[in-house]
């Protein structure tokens, strides 16, 4: 994950320019639209924002989704015909924005950020969404569309969607983007577990450390994208906008619930990750007490042997003298040097044992 990942333009350049990015190319982005009632269904695919206009003179239900990275002009030819605010179009094209609600006097922008793992790498992607009276616009520049599931339920014919108004279509839309958390959450967990019993079975190595800052560090950045989302569906939730409908409330209140399991969840990780730490630090220490007490017994063995061959190996030999060394005359005296050697380890072997220092 980045940790810097927002686009902007040069500082100084005038508000609501769109400018596009230079990985943006026109065969990468796609507009959809979806256009129903309860007895009717439509699914196209537009190839320009132009057709787009049609769907506003029509009494159903209307989904225009662009997916991909979307060109500075499509954007500018969408605000033309849904007369959208230049600034959030602005936002729109300048990816990373934190979450946030803006309310127009017949439209509401929501800007969402939906968590995804691509290869084992957690990516914050944006999604836009504008909410007028009977459309819906959404943008996402990701390559991959996250809606499908929502679209295999629309092409339903007894679809309960499709038998209300456009403010469940967005409560649709915020809840598959709020929950796409869980799955994410879910391997952090499975990630911490194996973590945890790595260093309870005493299995940790080098890389055990760099996995977790690793996780916490995608845990503190998904909370910085995902804390600010808890407001916007607070402030869908207790606004008395006209384009939310009280039958739809119960269904934001459930968006919000789930808002705050999730931050819930980021939380009580970020503390077990940090409590790895503590652990993986305890788990070193002890290792390192562990090695550091065999070395020392290993060391207190030889000190009385070293004591015993020291002393031996002075030779003071003399045939006259009575404070000369008798034992290096003695017929037997190597094998009883020995002999008290050994002795002496498996004496004081014996002592550490009742000790329970081995």
């Amino acid at each position: 994950m980045e940790y810097f990942d927002k686009t902007y333009h040069p500082p100084g350049t005038s508000p609501g320019t769109l400018i596009d990015n230079e990985e943006i190319t026109a065969d990468k982005s796609t507009i959809s639209v979806l256009d129903y009632t309860p007895h009717d269904f439509i699914e196209k695919e537009l190839s320009s924002a132009e057709e787009c206009a049609p769907y506003l003179e029509k009494d159903s239900i209307t989904w225009i989704h662009l997916q991909g990275p979307i060109q500075a002009d499509t954007l500018k030819n969408i605000g033309h015909i849904f007369e959208l605010h230049p600034l959030t179009l602005e936002d729109i094209l300048n990816k990373g924005q934190r979450p946030k609600i803006e309310e127009y006097d017949d439209l509401l922008f929501i800007i969402m950020s939906m968590p995804t793992e691509i290869n084992g790498t957690i990516i914050i992607e944006q999604v836009s969404i504008f909410k007028g009276e009977n459309y819906i616009i959404s943008v996402h520049a990701g390559s991959l569309d996250p809606f499908e599931l929502l679209r295999q339920r629309l092409r339903k014919t007894n679809s309960g969607i499709r038998q209300k108004q456009a403010d469940y279509l967005l409560y649709c839309i915020l809840d598959l983007i709020i929950d796409q958390g869980y799955p994410i959450l879910e391997n952090f967990s499975e990630n911490i577990e194996t973590i945890e019993e790595e260093l309870l079975k005493a299995s940790a190595n080098k890389n055990t450390l760099a996995d977790i800052h690793r996780i916490r560090r995608e845990l503190l950045l998904l909370r910085r994208n995902l804390w600010p989302q808890r407001e916007v569906i607070n402030n869908l939730l207790r606004g008395e906008n006209a384009l939310i409908h009280k039958d739809t409330s119960p269904y934001i209140r459930d968006c919000y619930d789930h808002t705050i399991q999730i931050l819930e969840l980021i939380e009580n990780y970020r503390e077990m990750a940090a409590g790895l730490i503590d652990m993986y630090l305890s788990f070193t220490s002890q290792r390192l007490n562990e090695i550091m007490r065999v070395l020392t017994m290993i060391a207190t063995i030889f000190i009385p042997l070293t004591f015993v061959v020291g002393l031996y190996g002075m030779n003071f030999s003399h045939p006259n003298s009575p404070w000369a060394m008798p034992e290096l005359n003695w017929y037997f005296g190597y094998p009883i040097i020995w002999g008290v050697m050994i002795a002496i380890v498996a004496g004081m072997i014996f002592y550490f044992k009742r000790k329970h220092w081995l």
